[in-house]
């Protein structure tokens, strides 16, 4: 068994994105409804990990704001400065779909905070592992602008936390989510002592970002890395990713510490994107994920959780990561299996292969990888 962290607070739960329709707000045609990034998927997996057994089982950790020195890591002041002021005024948005209620500036130092908490517990030993459940979420924001619902950029300062404070040399982010993580990328371009690998589906969100031919610059070339997947890939899909590209690269890089944009909104019914994930496959991905923490940084793992917009679904498959992530399983068996029986979520289509030696295609320039026929 794991001792693994759990850091969450109440206060996460009441970022207000206000009414809405998916990422849209009312208005015109568009008739007021539930703004996908609300609290009930992440509500509700906290509920389920009550009602399993779980939590129980988890060393709760309460998080801590992150302080202004810590949030410009990767924010200037500037920015900081108008989150707070629209934060102070009611409502706006920072960017682009980054909307802010009130309170939330206090609320995103929070999340970042946890992060850093989930960092810190991990590195310092005191936990083998961590799950945080933040909000809001962070992998979208750019330094000095809020993007797809993100306004500080949690992972990215944590990993600047991890090197700056902790004396950390090689942090490496693998980014799940469905949707490209492009504020973390930008915050670790030029950068050869962070790797960033993206999984997301093609052509989704942000627009123009996340293309394999990205690879970094100066000195931090050959250090991002995006894996981009046809719509519809499954389990077997994104192992194929893990095991071809991100596991050679992962031995060459010898991480001190893997930090995982955790976002289960490649599930298989998630409203906001195309992809098959189911529970399991967010299972296989942890553990994968957790024999690469073993084998390089002593299993030095932590989580932070990101998207996913199927209230009924994402609390089983992030159940599944903290299942995986602790050692303990618990009774709960996913109860949609019904619903996708018949899908081929684990099987491997030629095309999503292709995509996958495409990437490996360019980043043997920079890595010792062997294109397969």
């Amino acid at each position: 068994m794991k001792k693994t962290a759990f850091i969450c607070d109440e206060k996460y739960f009441w970022h207000d994105t206000g009414n809405g329709a998916l990422f849209m707000p009312p208005g015109g045609y568009i008739e007021t409804d539930v703004h996908s990034e609300n609290p009930a998927t992440k509500r509700r997996f906290k509920n389920l990990l009550e009602v399993s057994g779980l939590m129980d089982k988890l060393t709760q950790i309460k998080p801590r704001p992150a302080t202004i020195k810590e949030i410009s890591f990767y924010h200037p002041e500037s920015y900081i400065n108008k989150v707070k002021e629209l934060s102070e005024a009611g409502f706006g948005d920072a960017g682009e779909l980054a909307l802010v209620g009130k309170g939330s500036y206090e609320i995103a130092l929070l999340s970042a905070g946890g992060a850093i908490t989930a960092v810190e517990s991990v590195v310092k030993g005191e936990v083998d592992n961590a799950y945080a459940l933040t909000r809001p979420p962070g992998h979208h924001a750019e330094a000095d602008k809020g993007m797809g619902f993100c306004l500080f950029n949690n992972v990215a300062i944590a990993a600047k936390y991890a090197r700056n404070v902790l004396g950390l040399e090689r942090v490496m982010i693998l980014d799940w989510d469905v949707h490209h993580g492009n504020g973390t990328e930008s915050a670790f371009y030029d950068d050869p002592n962070v790797l960033f690998i993206s999984l997301h589906q093609e052509r989704l969100y942000p627009a123009g970002r996340g293309s394999r031919e990205d690879v970094g610059k100066g000195e931090g070339i050959g250090r991002n890395i995006n894996i981009p997947l046809p719509a519809g890939t499954g389990n077997a899909g994104y192992m194929y990713a893990l095991e071809e590209v991100v596991q050679p690269i992962a031995d060459q890089f010898k991480p001190e510490l893997i930090i995982i944009s955790a976002g289960q909104d490649a599930g298989i019914f998630d409203p906001l994107a195309r992809m098959m994930v189911n529970a399991d496959g967010y299972r296989q991905m942890t553990k994968f994920m957790m024999d690469v923490a073993e084998k390089h940084c002593e299993g030095k793992l932590v989580a932070c959780h990101e998207g996913g917009y199927s209230a009924a679904y994402v609390p089983f498959c992030s159940l599944a990561i903290v299942e995986e992530m602790s050692g303990n399983r618990t009774e709960v068996e996913d109860p949609f299996v019904e619903g996708f029986k018949d899908l081929p979520y684990d099987e491997l289509y030629d095309i999503q292969k292709e995509y996958v030696l495409k990437v490996k295609e360019i980043q043997s320039a920079y890595w010792d990888l062997t294109v397969k026929a």
